[in-house]
């Protein structure tokens, strides 16, 4: 089966955390410690909603600025978790739609020797191929309910789409990856 955890180590998401002074506003340490406790997960999900290691990095970068920046507005901040991966969420759909506009490569065309452990652990598997064929909305359902582990309220919420929608986008892609799957299993 696909690897819920296979992603890079946090190693790159670990550099130490020095106060600082950003646009005139002394670093705040409760700020600093919401983030870091959420790198890894969001490290993590942008990295199987974009299959791309360094555009998940980036992803996380621009999601963690503009938390910086809306920082002081978050009035309650016990919901952190919420409102980060909202952001980040937000910030991979637009990737999404920008690299739309971009040409792409099917991923057996894609070379696995480049070190992108993404494209790799996607290419490794059945289930990852299979992800990896499906259109970025659908691909954004499923990702958020398996590897985000968000119920498919919580998933609406975030996509800002009825929870209906999210239900026949979240049986579409399953269906489509039944497709892609069953074919494969059986030899065909």
């Amino acid at each position: 089966m696909f690897a819920k955890e296979a992603y890079l180590g946090t190693e790159i998401l670990r550099a130490p955390v020095q106060p600082a002074i950003v646009r005139d506003r002394a670093f705040d340490p409760v700020f600093a410690a919401s983030l870091e406790a959420e790198l890894a997960m969001a490290y993590r999900l942008a990295g199987y909603l974009l299959a791309d290691s360094a555009e998940a990095q980036d992803a996380v970068q621009e999601a963690s600025v503009r938390a910086w920046r809306g920082w002081p507005r978050l009035r309650e901040q016990e919901k952190f978790h919420a409102w980060f991966s909202q952001i980040l969420v937000n910030v991979c759909r637009t990737r999404l739609s920008q690299r739309s506009k971009r040409r792409t490569l099917d991923i057996e065309d894609v070379d696995l020797e480049s070190g992108d452990p993404f494209r790799a652990s996607l290419a490794r598997d059945a289930i990852g191929r299979a992800l990896s064929c499906l259109s970025k909305e659908l691909r954004m359902v499923v990702v958020l309910r398996y590897w985000g582990e968000l119920s498919l309220a919580e998933i609406a919420d975030r996509l800002k789409i009825p929870v209906g929608t999210v239900k026949s986008r979240h049986h579409a892609a399953l269906q489509a990856m039944r497709r892609r799957i069953d074919p494969v299993e059986r030899g065909i």
